[in-house]
This record gives structure tokens, C-alpha cells and sequence, in this order.
């Protein structure tokens, strides 16, 4: 007797209905946790993306009808959804605007939708999505739940109404099961390192303690919106070529080769042909499995196509990323660098790293690590990271002048089109060699920028000591004085004179000492 297996496939929508794990949502709390990132980051591509200064709101809410339910709200002020697309935008796992070569803080096409499926599963309720686009008439309303076997959305419900204030941006409103017990330092942790990213936006977090948290926007500037850009030669494969080949207008391979790649023009396609022997009037809808393999391999090889452009990148800059730090953290000093773009499989990438010193900042054992990729902060699986490697290991922090328990802080920015995560979490960023190379050599030009400051700041330290010796002898010297002149002056107020003396000397040296609040922070005993 033989038994038949049954065989069928699955949507998209039911495989993350089966393997949620993946996508972040393991338990209630890092649910919790994930629900909030996702929205957030939803929130952020839809407003500076954009060129659009953001105004963010999240709300967390217990409900408490429903044991361990909790009601998420994240609002926006961003470009907004146009009405006849926000259905599939949220209720279609992998439909996305983000499927296009340039930076942006989603990748997989989840997101919000992962969210709202989660909840799904877990409470049972349709999310509530309101959008209006910038100069829209109306404002539009969804209330819809996913259809897990077909991947496509159930409207439940659909409202309009005049936009009588000319709001644009987006409300998401969904409710899951969480654990904020344990997800509240998490997604504290991940609000601040967001205002510590972003430091052009207004945040506002309402947690379920009753709490308001409120970063205030620093500067009104904002990173150059990234560009969309075509594929590199050296980044492409053979599916990608198939796809570009079935979608383009060009009717000879070299006039497909200028025109749909970045770093390809006309005369360096037909150098290209000429050296691997193509023929430039070839139709490349005509070409064979083996051209296709060849083209590729070529494509690979060939070394006179310009450097890929980073201009569909979105660094955040030196003076963004030290405005935050200082807004954030409050430290003594602080130092940033934007490496140059270098290239990763075919794929410009740019490594930015900061450093924050003493200040509000906690002594600690090793160094706080504030690791970012596309401007989303990265809380779990540090360990495991490319940049907790060159911080903890590559980096001899004594040759730096620092020793530990010390009050640092280095950030790691690390923005791309294609960034190698170690898993669908997009947590973690692995050993990718020049990935590291580029992360060590900012952290040690961050460091030579402290070690110089401490340096200064130690030797001003001493000579304000010395000043500060001398000073403490002055009213004994007045007393002895008058036995000299034979008078009998008024008393000197010894405290008084010691700390306007004091006032005077320390505002002659440089900020390394201005942060000494008193004498008996550095002064030496008189013997």
C-alpha cells in the first residue's frame, strides 16, 4: 500500500503566520518590542525619507478588559498612503514601496504588516490605518485584517472625511499580545538610540505606566533624502539580469549596457564588448542561457566601470551624528566621522562612527556600544556583531589613554543597499571583512580625536593644580606681610578669595577643564 504525500504551496502571509520566530516575534515581549520598531521605522522612511522634519507619536496602552493585550498608536506627519493603495500596502505580507536600489530602513516588505498579522493571531482584531496624502481633500480610514491563505487584505471597514486642517502622515493603531514588564527597557533603550539617531525629530512616547517621554527635535537639519539609482555590474547576478533584460526597451546589448547600469557609458560598454567579445547589435531579449552566464561573469570582472555612486545613500553626517550624541548623552566630549563609500558585492557603503566621553555618561567596564544600521538602532544579539568584535577586541583602549571602568560611548552607523544581517531580526551584522577594516578605522579616528583631547585636558588639569597651590599660600602671604608694613589690615575671607581666584584661573584654560565644578575636585593640600 502506498501512501501520497500531499503537496501545496503556501503564501506569503501563511509562512510568517507559521514562522513568526523569525521575523522578531518569538514571545509577547519581544513582540512588543518588534511592533513598536517596525511602526516607528514605517514612520521615519515616510517623514525624512522624504525631506520631511518628522513629528512621531507612539502611544502603548494596557487593555484592561483583555489580560496581556496591549493597544500600539503610532502617528506621523509623513508623505502619507494614497488612499486607493493602503489596503495592500497593509494587509499584503512582501508589498512594499521599498523594492528599489536605495537606502531605505525596511528591507523585507513586513513591517507594519508583520505587525498587523501578529495582532491577528494573537487578539483577533482588524488594525485601524488612517493616511491622507500631502494636499489630499480627504482623509481616509481602513479598518482590515489579512488574509492569511490568499495574502491579500479583508477590508472590514472604510471611512472618509474632509481634511479640513491639511494633515498629511500616517496612524497605524493595532493590538497584540505583549509583556511590557519585560519589553519597557527595550523599547525605552530603542526610543532613546532613535532620538540619538535622529536628532531632527520630535518624539513623543506615552507608555502604559502613564509615563510621557518627550525628545525634542535639536536642529532643523536633515540628511540628503536618498535617490533611487540603478543596479552596479559588479553587484549584479543572473536572475537580476533576467529581470532587467525582460523589463528594458533597449534593442542592442550595448545600448541596455549604458543605459541600465550606474557607472556605464556608452563608450566604456563598448570597450567592455570589445574585450569579452560580444556583439554590441545584439537583441539582449535573444541571448542564450550560456551569453547570460558569460555576460554575467564578465560583468564581474570587467574593472574599468566607475565605482558605484552613493548618492541613493542617506548618511546621517558628522555634525548630525555629534548633535545627537551631545543632545542624548550630555558628555564632556564628542567627535564623529562619515567614512568614504567603499564597496561590498557591487553595493556602496558607508561606515560612520562617533564617540562620546565623561559627562552624564556611566563609568562601565567596556564600552557602551550604540550600533545602527539605516539609521534603525540595533538592541539584540550585540554580541555577535561586526562592530562589538573591533570594540572589544581589535581596539587596545590603553594605547588611547583610557582606562576602564571608563565613561565611553561609540556609535557604529553602518548605511546601505545591501547590508549583511544575520538573520531576518536584522539584528546583528556580520564579520563581512571590508565591513570591518571600515569600522576599525573610524573607531581609531574617533579615538586619536579623545586621546588628544584627554591628553590636553590631563596636562591642563596639573597646571591648573599647580595655579591652585599657589593660590591657597596667597592669604598666608598677605598676613605675613603685615608684619613687614606694621599695619593691621581686614580680614581676608580665605574661601572667598580662594574661589574667586579660583573662577579666574580655571577660565583661562581650554573646555578639557571648564567641567571642574570646585577646589576640591583637583585641588592639592598645602603642606
Amino acid at each position: 500500500m502506498s501512501i501520497a504525500e500531499k503537496f501545496r504551496s503556501i503564501s506569503p502571509s501563511e509562512f510568517f503566520y507559521r514562522n513568526k520566530e523569525i521575523a522578531g516575534f518569538a514571545n509577547p515581549a519581544r513582540a512588543l518590542y518588534q511592533s513598536v520598531r517596525e511602526l516607528v521605522e514605517n514612520a521615519l522612511d515616510a517623514t525624512d525619507a522624504h525631506g520631511i522634519l518628522p513629528d512621531i507619536s507612539i502611544a502603548i496602552e494596557r487593555d484592561y478588559h483583555k489580560p496581556n493585550v496591549y493597544r500600539i498608536a503610532v502617528k506621523d506627519n509623513g508623505i502619507g498612503v494614497p488612499e486607493n493603495y493602503i489596503p495592500d500596502a497593509f494587509g499584503k505580507v512582501l508589498y512594499s514601496s521599498k523594492y528599489v536600489l536605495r537606502q531605505t530602513r525596511g528591507l523585507f516588505g513586513l513591517g507594519a504588516k508583520m505587525v498587523i498579522l501578529y495582532g491577528q493571531i494573537t487578539v483577533g482584531e482588524p488594525a485601524e490605518i488612517t493616511s491622507a496624502t500631502i494636499n489630499s481633500k480627504n482623509i481616509y480610514m481602513y479598518k482590515l485584517q489579512i488574509d492569511i491563505r490568499e495574502n491579500k487584505p479583508i477590508i472590514i471597514e472604510r471611512m472618509l472625511w474632509p481634511n479640513k486642517t491639511g494633515w498629511h502622515g500616517t496612524i497605524v493603531r493595532v493590538a497584540i499580545e505583549g509583556d511590557w514588564g519585560k519589553a519597557k527597557q527595550k523599547v525605552l533603550e530603542y526610543i532613546r538610540r532613535t532620538a540619538i539617531v535622529t536628532p531632527y525629530a520630535n518624539i513623543i512616547l506615552k507608555t502604559p505606566d502613564g509615563e510621557i517621554k518627550v525628545y525634542k527635535r535639536a536642529t532643523d537639519k536633515i540628511p540628503p533624502p536618498p535617490r533611487e539609482t540603478k543596479p552596479h555590474p559588479h553587484g549584479v547576478d543572473i536572475e537580476m539580469l533576467k529581470t532587467m533584460i525582460s523589463e528594458t526597451k533597449a534593442q542592442a546589448l550595448v545600448e541596455f549596457l549604458a543605459e541600465e547600469f550606474q557607472g556605464v557609458g556608452k563608450v566604456i560598454a563598448e570597450r567592455f564588448i570589445k574585450t569579452y567579445g560580444f556583439d554590441p547589435n545584439a537583441n539582449p531579449k535573444a541571448l542564450s542561457k550560456d551569453d547570460l552566464e558569460r555576460l554575467v561573469k564578465a560583468l564581474r570582472e570587467f574593472d574599468e566601470f566607475r565605482k558605484p555612486r552613493a548618492d541613493h545613500l542617506s548618511p546621517l553626517g558628522a555634525e548630525l551624528i555629534k548633535i545627537g550624541l551631545n543632545t542624548i548623552l550630555k558628555p564632556e566630549f564628542v567627535d564623529a566621522i562619515t567614512r568614504k563609500p567603499v564597496v561590498y558585492e557591487g553595493h556602496p557603503l558607508i561606515v560612520e562612527v562617533g564617540v562620546a566621553y565623561g559627562g552624564a555618561i556611566e563609568p562601565l567596564e567596556e564600552p557602551q556600544l550604540l550600533r545602527f544600521a539605516n539609521k534603525i538602532p540595533l538592541l539584540y544579539d550585540e554580541k555577535t556583531d561586526v562592530a562589538w568584535k573591533v570594540v572589544s577586541e581589535n581596539i587596545d583602549w590603553s594605547y588611547y589613554g583610557l582606562s576602564f571602568p571608563a565613561p565611553i560611548a561609540i556609535l557604529v552607523h553602518i548605511c546601505g543597499t545591501k547590508i549583511p544581517y544575520k538573520g531576518l531580526g536584522k539584528e546583528s551584522i556580520a564579520e563581512v571583512p571590508v565591513i570591518e577594516k571600515e569600522i576599525e578605522e573610524g573607531v581609531r579616528a574617533v579615538a586619536r580625536s579623545l586621546k588628544l583631547y584627554l591628553t590636553r585636558k590631563r596636562k591642563e588639569e596639573e597646571a591648573l593644580r599647580k595655579a591652585i597651590t599657589i593660590i591657597k599660600y596667597i592669604p598666608e602671604v598677605a598676613n605675613a606681610m603685615t608684619i613687614f608694613v606694621k599695619t593691621n589690615p581686614e580680614h581676608i575671607d580665605k574661601e572667598f578669595l580662594e574661589l574667586k581666584l579660583f573662577e579666574l584661573v580655571k577660565s583661562k584654560f581650554s573646555d578639557a577643564v571648564r567641567n571642574i565644578s570646585s577646589l576640591k575636585d583637583i585641588a592639592i593640600p598645602v603642606e
